[in-house]
């Protein structure tokens, strides 16, 4: 066996080897969508480096980090279980781990094994498949059927501009918008495909754009004055969200009838009677006319700072 000249026994001095490197999402609020991720489907952090001579240590390898926007869920492809969820800025967590470094001949020495040959390989990298997910984050979720007028309140109180039509789903994706209210104070609020019956289990855009309102405090619940029956209507978008998720009734819940410029006010006090007697108290409003928009806003700020 070798024999260091500046060791005087000779003795095993093989370092440990660093371990490899761990891939980490880290949330970024720069970002708001995923699609720089698109033509990434491999991320590989580098190897560790092998122990040497005299107890050295192997240097780490370097770690490889994925930047994602506030609101992304991370799910184990296999199982579908979620693994974690990057709400915060600058957030960093290890979605699959590096090996774990191997082990020097020192640690295998022994009063009747006193020069050890052999040392302990490092640990194989993993290799797993994960799905990337991103929740819309927002203050308010807008709820309703197709056409309730969920864009077109969207796109008054606020910058954002979704397509708006006279056909059902004309919204194909979630639009967020910055609502402005009195004092300089904000709020954000987000508009998703409209919901029908049976959305849980998958009909319409159906599951897609449920779990974007999983996140909101607060729900806004939708529908048109002229509805057969606004009551029903709500029961409706309730019972869907209940299926998808029984969480999601524990959330603030308002219901607001649109497009209430289609009503006299003799029509809606027999409106307002009639979902009294059903235990519900609308708003009404109108976006085309603009309103009772501020009191709707009013009532949305209340909701958001009432403690959970």
């Amino acid at each position: 066996m070798h024999r260091s000249k500046i060791t005087s026994k000779g003795g095993p001095d093989g370092g440990d080897g660093g371990r490899g490197g761990h891939v980490i999402a880290r949330g970024n609020r720069n970002f708001w969508t995923l699609l720089h991720l698109k033509y990434r489907k491999h991320v590989i952090a580098k190897p560790g480096e092998p122990g040497t001579g005299q107890h050295k240590h192997g240097a780490d390898g370097a770690d490889e980090f994925i930047d994602v926007p506030l609101g992304t869920v991370i799910r184990d492809a296999e199982t579908g279980e979620v693994q974690v969820e990057i709400t915060d800025d600058g957030q960093e967590v290890i979605i699959t781990p590096g090996g774990r470094g191997g082990l020097g001949n020192d640690h295998f020495k022994s009063s009747v094994r006193q020069a050890p040959r052999f040392a302990q390989p490092g640990e194989d990298g993993l290799e797993e498949w994960k799905i990337l997910e991103l929740k819309l984050l927002a203050d308010v979720g807008l709820v309703g059927f197709p056409n309730a007028g969920k864009s077109t309140l969207l796109s008054v109180v606020s910058a954002a501009k979704p397509e708006i039509a006279d056909y059902p789903f004309t919204t194909l994706r979630p639009n967020l918008g910055m609502v402005s209210h009195r004092d300089d104070r904000s709020f954000v609020m987000a508009d998703i495909p409209g919901i029908i019956e049976g959305a849980a289990e998958g009909k319409g855009l159906g599951l897609r754009f449920l779990r974007h309102i999983e996140r909101n405090p607060v729900l806004l619940f939708l529908v048109p004055a002229d509805s057969d029956d606004i009551a029903q209507e709500y029961k409706t978008l309730l019972g869907e969200l209940e299926k998808f998720n029984p969480e999601l009734l524990t959330k603030e819940r308002i219901l607001a009838i649109s497009k209430a410029d289609l009503l006299d006010d003799e029509l809606q006090e027999e409106m307002t009677a009639e979902l009294a007697a059903e235990g519900l108290s609308p708003l009404y409003f109108s976006s085309v006319a603009q309103v009772g928009l501020t009191a709707l806003k009013d009532r949305i700020m209340q909701a958001i700072d009432r403690p959970i």
